[in-house]
């Protein structure tokens, strides 16, 4: 498997405001990568305008301009979240100018009713003009705005991202689960442990979850974490599966307010079950008894469960974004979280009202996944899919040498 499936898209929304302001530093590396990776990626023009204007028609008799920076923008529309990032090539990968982040819950009730509802809808549309136009202020020159396993699912998913292109003026496309799958991978790639054989990269998301196998010994060369690399990584994919649980479904599915020990053990069958087959046909079980392997979470569920173990009054992503936990300390934290009240979960500063019914059907998942496969330690990433496009559509572009592109 190498390489993100689909297709990037020119920028939804631009505006000729191009004033940056720095506030969050990403950490991808720069420098140059391998040709074959570069070789391979597609290169689209930028566009200035609105998405109308994009597919209008453009003034020839307007004056030249030297070109303007390129600022790149990754939206990601799941079954819970709705998440923006807005950023611009440096030295370092890229720098992130604008973020956004709101918890919308598109795919609530959308496992019992096989339909979008019109609230879940009316609240993702109102994210989706925020996201709109935070692009437009920014001056994003290239984007790629994709939608999950909410609108995989829903009969009315379509037309839902119709309505977002004409109300919004955002060309969403739903992708694969094997899209998410690898630019999950390709967005947390640079917390891997490469002194380790095997990682199992993991995104516990509302209504499906990516499990990604990777086998470290397939890079074999000096591993520099460019963007290019963090592409390549895709290579070492030895298996990947996309559970359809989440922690949306679940807790629709055994409850998420009121749980007891036996609906929390019912939660972690439920989901050893799906993991089952996979298992019985990879059997990574008895691969990682036999050598060195990780866990890397990129998900609510674990970044929660550090920002509670650190004790953190309030959620700070530099402590939790690639900080090591124990098995150990997972499970205490989980047995902690089961012994709260919902209004006790409500008052966790890592937690809130909007996360309290969910965060122990995350636990469960992720209790699942370390019965299964019983491995000592986890890290945790406060990225993914928005960093994956981020790296995707920058190494594209040849924006790998102090956030320049070779063009």
């Amino acid at each position: 498997m190498s390489g993100p499936s689909g297709t990037a898209r020119p920028a939804a929304v631009v505006s000729h405001d191009q004033k940056v302001r720095r506030n969050e530093t990403g950490d991808c590396g720069g420098g140059g990568g391998p040709t074959h990776v570069a070789s391979r990626a597609r290169s689209i023009a930028p566009v200035n305008g609105l998405l109308g204007a994009a597919e209008g028609e453009h003034d020839a008799s307007a004056p030249q301009r030297a070109p303007a920076p390129a600022i790149y923008g990754a939206l990601d529309l799941g079954t819970n979240n709705c998440r923006l990032l807005i950023a611009k090539p440096s030295r370092r990968g890229f720098l992130v100018i604008d973020a956004f982040s709101r918890i919308i819950r598109l795919g609530e009730g959308v496992l019992s009713s096989g339909q979008l509802s019109d609230a879940a809808m009316k609240r993702t549309m109102e994210a989706l003009k925020v996201c709109a136009e935070k692009m437009r202020r920014r001056g994003v020159t290239r984007s790629r705005l994709i939608a999950t396993e909410a609108c995989r699912i829903a009969a009315n998913g379509e037309e839902f991202i119709g309505r977002a292109r004409a109300e919004a003026g955002l060309a969403i496309e739903i992708v694969t689960q094997e899209t998410e799958a690898k630019l999950a991978v390709s967005g947390c790639a640079s917390l891997i442990d490469r002194n380790c054989d095997y990682t199992l990269v993991f995104d516990i998301g509302g209504g499906s979850s990516e499990l990604i196998w990777l086998d470290l010994k397939r890079i074999g060369r000096p591993w520099r974490r460019t963007l290019h690399d963090r592409l390549d990584v895709q290579s070492c994919i030895a298996a990947w599966t996309s559970l359809p649980i989440g922690v949306v479904t679940l807790a629709e599915r055994h409850g998420g307010r009121e749980v007891t020990p036996q609906g929390y053990e019912a939660m972690v069958a439920n989901v050893m079950a799906g993991i089952a087959a996979f298992e019985k046909q990879h059997r990574f079980g008895e691969q990682i008894a036999r050598r060195s392997a990780h866990f890397l979470g990129t998900s609510g569920t674990v970044t929660t469960i550090s920002g509670i173990h650190l004790k953190l009054p309030i959620y700070e992503r530099s402590r939790v974004d690639g900080c090591w936990l124990s098995v150990h300390d997972v499970r205490r934290v989980s047995s902690d979280l089961r012994a709260m009240t919902y209004a006790e979960r409500v008052a966790q500063p890592c937690i809130g009202h909007e996360r309290a019914d969910l965060v122990l059907a995350g636990c469960a998942i992720l209790e699942a996944l370390l019965r299964i496969w019983p491995c000592q330690r986890l890290r945790v990433a406060d990225r993914g899919l928005r960093e994956g496009i981020l790296a995707t559509l920058m190494a594209e572009d040849g924006q790998d040498r102090r956030g320049h592109s070779r063009r």
